[in-house]
């Protein structure tokens, strides 16, 4: 099999060939398929080996790789101090030094390299007090999260080191901590999130007793930054079915501490003309349903029905698009994300009840898409009725989907005026016709003629717009 990673092949093993792998003394298993990796990392495995330091590609890359996958990132091991690794390279950026993790950057990537280590108390939640450096690799597995990311591969040896059983629980399919579960969650607040992102990524169960040790946890996870959040639950959306990730979640408590708003859903029934699921289901159907390559559609499908816990008055939930909409900006404000994917996001939950009828105008066609954001997110606002959809009853259609894009791309092909940026004239023309000073007046009479030209596009000429700019005035 092959698979590919920054345009280079990699030969890799395939989950079905893991049971072939020959175990030999210590947790070491003999490949006889070769294995290739990435040129990079190689390099620096071979770089440090040849100073006379041991390297081993670890973690998820080993993972990913005997899974059959393309490594995301390529990190590596080393018994060489961050000092000695600085040394050998020309340029590395000491990211973590205290922590014994630099970034090599070479010309076809970044790569991490993290000094043998063992750990002392954790006691913020995220990060030991202090590091003591070792030459001994199985310490340094020993603290790490997951057995499946407790497993070294040895490139030139072509072998993999595997002392925590990692192996087997790839066969099993199965997330399950290194040593005591209750354990490694109590010294980092975010693994707990990691077990359920890994569990969606990859398809693959959580081990009971893994499970069982995230609610006694939870205060150690309410330790953990916002912005950790953020990047582990955009790892969720990213895969195949987050449904997954976020059931785990509210199943431990997580989702009530991270995404309160989402775990309100729970148990709020729908009328049952439309939906066969509670508001929670149905949104994480929807989210699951979403694009996995546009992330604020998944954001808003998983989050479009969050206004309605609060907005249900017997079967009907009342404004519930309007009163979501500020929720969700509020959430990801919390959760630190960025301002462009809060507005979109937002924008889209606020739109997607919108309700299409063949006897529209062209003007209230026009007045849809300035209202949906512009034709930017129009694409968005369907991609979200769509998922919307699938996450009902089989008696929801979109086809009317279809004759809307199909009047929506006539008016784009006439070059109709849908926004203050699109009108024949600017506020300087209209200050300097109705000789007006700069303030919020400019604003409304621009307003008030784009509102003419939505009805008639016909009046988007300047001297025309400059008559009707001074009967405003």
């Amino acid at each position: 099999m092959q698979v590919f990673f920054l345009g280079r092949p990699i030969r890799c093993l395939t989950a079905e060939l893991i049971p072939r792998l020959k175990v030999g003394d210590f947790g070491v298993i003999m490949i006889s398929t070769m294995i290739e990796i990435d040129s990079g990392a190689a390099e620096i495995v071979s770089t440090l080996r040849s100073a006379g330091f041991q390297a081993y590609l670890v973690g998820g890359s080993v993972r990913d790789l005997l899974l059959g996958l393309s490594p995301d990132e390529w990190d590596i091991a080393t018994s060489a101090k961050p000092e000695e690794v600085i040394k050998l390279f020309a340029k590395v950026v000491p990211t973590g030094i205290d922590f014994g993790t630099v970034l090599i950057v070479l010309p076809d990537g970044q790569y991490e390299v993290t000094t043998f280590r063992s750990d002392s108390r954790y006691t913020d939640g995220r990060h030991p007090e202090s590091v003591l450096f070792t030459v001994d690799l199985k310490t340094d597995l020993a603290r790490r999260d997951f057995t499946i990311n407790a497993l070294a591969l040895d490139p030139a040896e072509n072998k993999i080191i595997d002392l925590f059983n990692g192996q087997a629980d790839l066969k099993r399919r199965l997330i399950k901590t290194v040593g005591d579960p209750l354990e490694r969650f109590l010294e980092d607040g975010l693994r707990p999130v990691r077990a359920c992102r890994l569990a969606a990524k990859l398809d693959f169960s959580v081990d009971p007793a893994t499970l069982a040790a995230i609610p006694p946890s939870l205060e150690t996870v309410k330790k953990v930054a916002p912005e950790r959040f953020h990047d582990e639950l955009v790892k969720i959306l990213k895969t195949k079915k987050p449904s997954v990730g976020f059931e785990l979640m509210r199943q431990t408590g997580l989702l009530k501490l991270i995404l309160p708003e989402l775990d309100a859903c729970f148990g709020v029934d729908q009328p049952a003309e439309f939906h066969t699921h509670d508001v929670y289901w149905h949104s994480l159907l929807a989210c699951d349903a979403a694009p996995a390559d546009e992330l604020v559609v998944r954001l808003a499908a998983l989050l479009h029905d969050i206004g309605k816990p609060a907005c249900k008055e017997g079967m009907t939930f009342y404004n519930h698009d309007q009163v979501g909409a500020k929720l969700a900006v509020e959430l990801l404000r919390r959760l630190r994300f960025g301002g462009s994917e809060i507005e979109l996001t937002s924008l889209l939950i606020a739109g997607h009840m919108f309700d299409y009828r063949p006897e529209w105008s062209d003007s209230a066609v026009r007045r849809f898409i300035r209202r949906a954001g512009g034709i930017e997110s129009i694409g968005l606002l369907f991609a979200l009725r769509r998922a919307d959809a699938q996450a009902m009853k089989e008696t929801v259609g979109t086809d009317y989907l279809n004759e809307l894009r199909r009047r929506i791309d006539k008016i784009i092909a006439e070059e109709n005026a849908l926004h203050l940026k699109d009108l024949k004239i600017n506020g300087t023309d209209v200050m300097k016709a109705l000789g007006i000073p700069p303030g919020p007046k400019v604003g409304l009479i621009l307003e008030q003629l784009l509102e003419k030209v939505l009805d008639d596009p016909t009046l988007n000429q300047k001297e025309t717009l400059l008559k009707l700019a001074k009967t405003y005035g």
